[in-house]
């Protein structure tokens, strides 16, 4: 898990509100009619839908200029609808969303897209498309991106292909030429074979299906030097300025020009539905390099809002409170004053998680203590260790202790990927600390086994229990500070 500092993104996640976007690209209405199923139809073996709900959201670009409203932009849409009274529904929901759709075209020869889902507790039972795929003529396509241009100018473009019609080879010239004309980044959310069709575009984010068929069919797994390879090859050949591939449940590679290749890894969800995730995706990237911040950190940005989109039913949109949120969840180094650590231990609670709860000094971190603490974290949902502060490793220690400074002790305990928050405590004993966590497992070494282990008895009390975990023989940091000084 890339942990981030949410102090350090602060000014970039405030600067996403007001910023200026341009969304171009194949427009849909999306309909969920939802309800649910006790029993099978009499007529045919199929399941009975009560239905419950119906509901309209905007599908396609529609949606990531959606993404993107939520997240504070200002949005402008360019596309084509038809007068049909899908046309309509989703024109209002762009007027719903605060959305700006001057710049989409509206004619009778057009025909809508509409997908509509049928739903029943939460799983998709059916879905039917209406369609008419047809190339959008130039002349009709350079009109609307002639209004575009007569508005206030962009921070940062967004093409989003679904093959439709719209997005030509025509269209998407003019608008990456576009794009360097005014100086800001143009993003691409391609659909096509050929990446060259968006030469010179500043970053284009295919899923690993897409990047499959771009190269070819088989491709090397993902987590090799190969792949990277592959990717950056791929990107070259096309003359774009980054190519990012999203990997799923396994995260993104960001591949730009002039860089090595960054994996970022996706943080561990329930994922209830992933549709939308990528248009969730690019609309933070996009705002990302809008208000200037370096592409890696945009991806990750980008990455966490991505995230909280597959736990979410159905077209999803993430909220700009939200992801600064989700964000202030995940601190850099996990470190927690004891404040802090009080709303985390509420956000848990309310989430259900299972909290485990260890402490020591760490003075000298080693396998000793990486092999409890990763026993420690598969004995719940979230790990909490509490440290021994400098002051009270002096009163345990002796003066000569600690070797290692009380923030550089949590900074190295709460880097570890089995660590999900760190505090200190000034006490003799976590007595205190432990009344506060009130871990459903308290965890200490096995040479516990006939000692007393402070915070048992409120542990228990709270229909808690007390682990004692082997610990890995001749490890301790008595042992390792003692062979130190015999040998000088």
């Amino acid at each position: 898990m890339h942990r981030i500092d949410v102090g350090e993104l602060l000014p970039i996640l405030q600067g996403f509100r007001g910023a200026r976007v341009w969304v171009a690209g194949d427009l849909m209405l999306d309909e969920y009619v939802e309800g649910t199923v006790s029993r099978i139809s009499p007529e045919a073996p199929v399941p009975v839908i009560k239905v419950e709900r119906r509901r309209h959201c905007l599908g396609g670009a529609g949606n990531v200029g959606h993404c993107l409203a939520a997240l504070g932009a200002r949005v402008q849409l360019c596309g084509v609808v038809g007068t049909d009274a899908a046309g309509g529904k989703l024109l209002d929901a762009c007027a719903e969303a605060g959305i700006d759709a001057s710049a989409v075209g509206q004619k009778a020869q057009w025909s809508t897209t509409c997908k509509l889902r049928v739903v029943a507790q939460h799983q998709q039972l059916l879905r039917m498309d209406w369609e008419d795929v047809q190339p959008v003529p130039d002349a009709d396509a350079g009109s609307l991106i002639d209004l575009l241009r007569a508005g206030p100018r962009p921070d940062a473009i967004v093409l989003s292909d679904y093959a439709k019609g719209f997005l030509t080879p025509w269209v998407a010239r003019q608008l990456i030429d576009l794009g360097h004309e005014l100086g800001v980044p143009v993003l691409v959310d391609p659909k096509v074979d050929d990446l060259g069709v968006f030469r010179g575009a500043t970053v284009v984010t295919p899923n690993l299906r897409e990047f499959a068929t771009v190269a070819g069919g088989t491709i090397p797994d993902v987590h090799t030097q190969q792949f990277a390879d592959l990717v950056c090859r791929h990107r070259d050949e096309a003359g774009l300025g980054a190519l990012l591939v999203t990997l799923g449940d396994r995260g993104i590679l960001v591949c730009a020009k002039g860089g090595e290749a960054v994996a970022i890894e996706s943080t561990t969800r329930d994922v209830y539905d992933v549709t939308g995730a990528g248009d969730t995706l690019i609309a933070a990237l996009a705002l990302g390099l809008a208000v200037g911040a370096d592409l890696v950190t945009a991806a990750r940005i980008a990455n966490t809002a991505a995230g909280l989109a597959v736990g979410q039913f159905g077209t999803a949109t993430v909220t700009l409170d939200l992801l600064v949120r989700d964000l202030r969840r995940r601190p850099l180094n996990a470190t927690l004053a004891e404040d802090e650590l009080k709303h985390q231990l509420a956000v848990w609670r309310l989430q259900g998680k299972r909290v485990v709860f260890t402490n020591g000094c760490f003075d000298v971190l080693h396998a000793g203590h990486l092999a409890l603490l990763r026993k420690a974290a598969t004995l719940g949902d979230v790990l909490v260790v509490g440290i021994n502060d400098d002051a009270s490793v002096r009163r345990l220690k002796g003066d000569s202790r600690p070797f290692t400074p009380q923030d550089e002790r949590c900074a190295l305990v709460g880097a570890l990927d089995c660590v999900d928050a760190v505090t200190l405590f000034s006490e003799d004993t976590p007595l205190r600390l432990i009344e506060l966590v009130q871990p459903a497992v308290l965890v200490k070494g096995a040479d516990y086994a006939n000692k007393v282990v402070v915070g048992r008895e409120a542990v228990e009390a709270a229909g808690g229990v007390v682990v004692l975990v082997e610990l890995v023989e001749e490890r301790s940091t008595t042992r390792l500070i003692e062979k130190a000084r015999e040998q000088g």
